[in-house]
């Protein structure tokens, strides 16, 4: 058919910062920064990016709003070699490696800050699929002190669903041996 055309799509490179994308820091503390990366038909001369968005006003009204920094760069030759610093943040630290099973390339960002929170991007961007790029992005948030959470509620709640379901089975339990006993004693009539 003339008119009728296939369109493929395969998202060949893939960028994921796991499970979930929230981060809680102490301030003054060390926090890493996940982030991995697949592809399907390898990479050469890969370069991924570390970008930060500051939640921070800066500056006057007539510039952005939002601070934009790059506070790592690095490059990698192949899958047998480790990455290379293109650029970094001299807080930020390069803790992962891509020699392995995963295609690791998560930072840690050292001395945590109030200021550090906010919006990290992984870039990552492969020549080898025609300059295939994904990112993905974790929000940061700091704060001065970790605060336990209570949980009373959801046990008590527990507690309650577990006992309810308990109390089921126990009475189909009884339910079926006095039928069980009725039975008998009408069969041995």
């Amino acid at each position: 058919l003339p008119g009728l055309q296939v369109v493929v799509v395969a998202f060949a490179l893939e960028v994921s910062v796991g499970k979930t994308n929230t981060v809680m820091a102490l301030n003054s503390s060390n926090v890493l920064l996940p982030c991995t990366f697949t592809t399907c038909i390898g990479f050469q001369d890969l370069v991924f990016t570390w970008y930060f968005n500051s939640t921070e006003l800066v500056g006057p009204a007539s510039l952005p709003p939002f601070l934009h920094l790059q506070i790592y760069q690095g490059k990698i030759k192949s899958k047998t070699s480790e990455p290379t610093v293109v650029s970094s943040n001299p807080r930020v630290e390069f803790v992962g490696s891509t020699t392995g099973k995963d295609n690791n390339i998560s930072i840690v960002l050292n001395s945590v800050e109030f200021s550090d929170a906010g919006k990290y991007t992984c870039h990552v961007k492969n020549p080898k699929e025609k300059n295939a790029q994904h990112n993905a992005t974790i929000f940061l948030t700091v704060v001065q002190k970790m605060v336990e959470t209570d949980n009373t509620v959801t046990l008590i709640i527990v507690g309650v669903v577990g006992g309810l379901i308990g109390l089921l089975i126990l009475f189909m339990l009884i339910k079926r041996v006095v039928l069980f006993i009725i039975k008998k004693t009408q069969d041995g009539k």
